[in-house]
């Protein structure tokens, strides 16, 4: 009931989730990203458990397809269930179970990987993967979310459309970019605008924040009330 791109930028070494669906909240249950190791998806009747067992199958230098295997082994479900995988080496794998709805089925290059069930046909599929190829000078979010805009011309979600999600995992434990569209009657366009915030808002806070190679992050107090007051904001802390 879903379809989801999912990539690695070879330059910096992120990964990233985009994905789209007739569901309430997809990003509450369906993307899983870890720094260094990699990208998943699990859907169609989803089964939480399998992204961070995939995961940590690729944590250990299994290629995503023994990941993805290893983490079904003990699934009853997996005949209803899709999963696929990127690693840190831009190599991917796909798992559609034979009980999926159709259209079911996935796509895939280096450092990329398409996936989706319940769908209007394979067009939205390859039509996805082409944009995202297609796009290589857009920054890497805007890439994906071109991509899944493509798919979503192509047909999208059989079903119509609600939510939406953009998980993305640079050097840090948690998430860069973790925006979530649960309920909207258009929910990439609305992924876009939260985007959009999250650059303005969101982003220049992330070279200041406290990270692995800065554990407190900027803490210069006067510092931080100038740029308060370059913003119109009367505020400072107690001394």
């Amino acid at each position: 009931m879903t379809w989801s791109i999912l990539a690695r930028d070879p330059m910096s070494g992120s990964f990233i989730v985009g994905i789209t669906t007739c569901a309430f909240a997809v990003g509450a249950s369906c993307p899983f990203v870890r720094a260094g190791v990699g990208a998943v998806a699990t859907q169609s009747m989803t089964n939480r458990y399998l992204g961070p067992a995939v995961l940590d199958g690729l944590a250990r230098g299994l290629h995503p397809a023994d990941a993805i295997q290893g983490a079904l082994a003990g699934d009853e479900g997996r005949g209803i269930r899709q999963v696929h995988a990127v690693d840190r080496h831009g190599r991917t794998a796909a798992w559609t179970g034979g009980n999926c709805v159709d259209w079911c089925g996935d796509a895939a290059a280096q450092d990329v990987s398409v996936a989706g069930n319940m769908l209007a046909g394979e067009a939205v599929v390859a039509d996805t993967l082409a944009c995202y190829l297609a796009n290589d000078p857009l920054p890497f979010p805007e890439r994906i979310l071109s991509a899944l805009d493509a798919g979503e011309a192509a047909g999208g979600d059989r079903r119509g459309r609600q939510s939406a999600a953009l998980k993305l995992i640079s050097t840090e434990d948690f998430p860069d970019i973790d925006l979530r569209v649960d309920d909207h009657l258009e929910p990439l366009t609305e992924l876009r605008r939260l985007l959009s915030i999250w650059r303005r808002e969101r982003a220049p806070g992330l070279l200041t924040a406290p990270r692995k190679d800065n554990p407190s992050g900027f803490t210069d107090l006067d510092a931080i009330e100038e740029s308060w007051k370059a913003r119109g904001m009367a505020l400072r802390f107690r001394r």
